[in-house]
């Protein structure tokens, strides 16, 4: 099974890698085309070294040093991406492919700086001597190089290790399981567009862009999140609609850009880049995020609440039709049963009279009731008694077995599903009660408003090997969970534990 189950990631993975393949070979291309179609632009420029008398080549100042740095950045991504940063993230050769990285991203630096003293050789004659002028091509060419690696290799490992590194962080795991996959797919999607946008910076890196492209995607995303998953479904539960949502993100929208203006001003060269961050941000978050999360919960979760509709109904239908094929045609069994019972009369057989009454009881309710989607709470209590009833009279003459039932009586309006409780107390008298050794069962049954709580408890004892139930496995009990998790789901708690001697179910149910 192991075998089986790691195909598809790895299958999956070798896909992403080749769509990455052949997305950065297309953008490779398509800048090679572009390089070769702004050839004759590229004359165009030479009024940048006429001005200041120095010679302009085509092929020297413009062709071959662009060649260079595009080709330069695709064959470093392949190695990076494909080579050494999925190997360190799996920890394997570590020194080597260390030692790989940082030789590349050197030389990078050195040769962009080199080929940008050849594009723009017109800005040497800006400085007071050449020394000073290469220097700070080099800090240009290392503040890009290094920042557009970096972003490689960031998005390389979270590539490798994203969804590992999310599954362990712990509030993640409380919320609907999707939302681990998304943030993966999210996260990957800006990386991508980040590393596009500073690579279309082509030599120095506009610092107020640059914020703008960290602050603004980053925060939209988290707040659509934090809308899907916690702001949005706390209203809906509490009957809000869209406009107690909107004012409320607009409030929230406030104190995110209070909180960012903090956090940006000890970090910017220009002041002016703060309010047009913080402006377009809050444009975005009334009036991109806001709506764009309000109708993604509504296009997903009431897609959602279909399914799980669906599944109530087929679940219902399931049961219905188990029922119904463990009556055996109820009506002839009905009219049989009135028969022995009249019959039972006319011989003073009390007992045996009394349990077909109990009987023919139990058959009216599955005959009347049980096809309905919910019954009083009065009548299923009436069933499970007229069932514990039954049982006594089958083990009247057994001392040994202690039956305790407490069920209070049931004066409320309640509703619940019908069928729902008598599995357990089947499996009680199915498996705790034995004529040969000392066994007890107990059942308590109360409620407390719109709650009940219902508690069954029985002997377990060692069945011989002959006995055909010692290897039946507990199919009432899951059929009754499975019914539980369509029927109230997040309006149980089911909680069942079995001992040596002992086993034990709680049920607490929130009922209509």
């Amino acid at each position: 099974m192991e075998i089986i189950s790691g195909r598809p990631a790895a299958i999956k993975s070798k896909n992403i890698n080749q769509l990455e393949f052949w997305i950065s070979t297309t953008l490779y291309i398509l800048s090679l085309i572009s390089i070769c179609t702004k050839i004759n632009y590229g004359p165009g420029r030479s009024y940048y070294y006429s001005d200041n008398g120095v010679s302009y080549n085509v092929l020297q100042n413009y062709f071959i040093p662009e060649l260079f740095k595009v080709s330069m950045l695709y064959f470093s991504f392949l190695l990076f991406n494909f080579v050494s940063m999925p190997q360190l993230a799996r920890k394997q050769n570590i020194i080597m492919n260390l030692i790989i990285t940082v030789a590349v991203t050197a030389f990078s630096i050195v040769a962009w700086m080199v080929a940008n003293t050849y594009t723009q050789a017109y800005r040497l004659i800006e400085y007071d001597d050449i020394d000073q002028a290469y220097g700070v091509f080099f800090g240009e060419a290392f503040s890009y190089i290094f920042f557009l690696y970096l972003l490689i290799n960031a998005y390389s490992y979270f590539n490798e290790r994203g969804l590992t590194l999310l599954k362990r962080i712990p509030f993640l795991n409380h919320y609907n399981n999707n939302i681990i996959p998304e943030i993966f797919t999210v996260t990957k999607i800006w990386l991508i567009l980040l590393m596009v946008f500073a690579a279309v910076l082509s030599f120095r890196i506009d610092y107020e862009l640059l914020i703008i492209w960290l602050v603004v995607p980053p925060v939209n995303i988290f707040f659509a999140f934090l809308a899907i998953y916690y702001i949005i479904p706390n209203l809906r539960k509490n009957f809000k609609g869209f406009g107690r949502y909107f004012w409320g993100n607009a409030g929230l929208t406030i104190l995110i850009s209070i909180l960012l203006l903090i956090i940006l001003i000890p970090f910017m060269r220009n002041g002016e880049i703060i309010p047009i961050t913080l402006i377009l941000n809050a444009i975005c978050l009334i009036c991109v995020t806001t709506p764009s999360a309000w109708y993604i919960y509504k296009h997903k979760f009431e897609k959602l609440s279909e399914i799980q509709m669906l599944k109530t109904e087929l679940g219902k239908s399931d049961a219905n039709l188990n029922f119904l094929k463990s009556q055996i045609n109820p009506h002839f069994l009905f009219n049989a049963l009135n028969t022995l019972y009249g019959t039972a009369l006319q011989e003073n057989a009390e007992r045996t009279g009394e349990g077909i009454q109990k009987l023919g009881d139990m058959m009216r309710f599955m005959l009347h009731e049980n096809t309905q989607d919910k019954i009083s709470l009065t009548r299923e209590v009436e069933y499970l008694n007229n069932y514990i009833d039954l049982q006594k009279l089958r083990i009247s003459r057994a001392a040994d077995i202690k039956i305790d039932a407490r069920i209070e009586e049931q004066l409320n309006n309640l509703q619940i599903t019908p069928m729902l409780l008598i599995p357990f107390i089947e499996n009680a008298f199915k498996h705790g009660i034995s004529l040969q050794q000392p066994s007890y069962i107990k059942i308590t049954l109360q409620t407390k408003e719109s709650t009940l709580y219902f508690d069954v408890s029985n002997s377990i004892y060692v069945k011989a090997d002959n006995d055909p139930e010692k290897l039946k496995s507990g199919i009432g009990l899951e059929n009754v969970k499975q019914r539980l998790s369509l029927l109230y789901y997040g309006k149980h708690e089911l909680i069942i534990r079995e001992t040596a001697n002992e086993f034990f179910v709680h049920l607490t149910l929130q009922l209509d």
